[in-house]
């Protein structure tokens, strides 16, 4: 296989993931989740993420060993990719790590390093750790406040709230140790050895996650 029949297969694999997981639901519930993430495009929260050429804000976050992490530490020496989690209970955001995960040997090579970022608690980021086998840190976001900075934080509407609480049981009071019900949009960002962010990539429709080839090829500019 090559490597672009590997990157072909992975989007045919996200969108075989949407029909088998709404193809299963009731369809108010689709209806619902398309509405909200209709909405959030509408809201234009894409245009206020940090750009390319913007700075990347400073953070201190505990991994998921309750070790804390500094992003100064980790570009200090080499380029930073950073994705954003939403959380286990998201099958999207577990294929995208896993694929993420056999891009991570070829990162390296090229002089990086990653991390996830997640406003789960960490003793669920432990539990994804161990069920994708996977080979970097996911660091805990308490409130989804670093993602904030970068403009990905938002708000899930009511008719969302009561259809993950209610109708999927996904309690995300628990997950985060919160009340806010918020989450991170997914987005994904590289990150030079002076802070300067290289590529900038986010999507308010969180069943679709980009091939890391764009990504891997701007590192290998840097």
């Amino acid at each position: 296989m090559t490597f672009q029949d590997y990157m072909t297969t992975f989007q045919e694999k996200l969108i075989q993931l949407k029909k088998n997981i709404e193809g299963k639901m009731p369809s108010e519930y689709v209806q619902t989740m398309h509405k909200a993430t209709a909405d959030l495009k509408a809201s234009n929260i894409e245009e206020k993420v940090i750009k390319v050429g913007n700075s990347l804000p400073n953070f201190e976050l505990p991994n998921q060993d309750e070790k804390i992490v500094s992003a100064q530490e980790l570009y200090q020496d080499k380029f930073l990719v950073i994705t954003f989690y939403r959380g286990v209970w998201c099958p999207y955001c577990n294929a995208d790590l896993a694929n993420l995960n056999k891009y991570l040997p070829q990162i390296e090579e090229l002089g990086g390093t990653m991390v996830a970022i997640s406003p789960e608690k960490t003793s669920y980021l432990q539990k994804i750790i161990k069920t994708q086998n996977l080979n970097f840190d996911i660091l805990h976001d308490q409130s989804n406040q670093f993602a904030q900075k970068l403009g990905l934080k938002f708000k899930m509407p009511d008719s969302l709230i009561e259809l993950y609480r209610d109708k999927f049981k996904i309690d995300l009071e628990e997950h985060h140790g919160d009340k806010d019900w918020t989450l991170p949009m997914p987005a994904r960002f590289l990150v030079d050895k002076n802070g300067i962010t290289r590529y900038a990539e986010s999507n308010a429709d969180y069943t679709q996650r980009p091939n890391p080839e764009e990504l891997i090829e701007v590192l290998k500019t840097l």
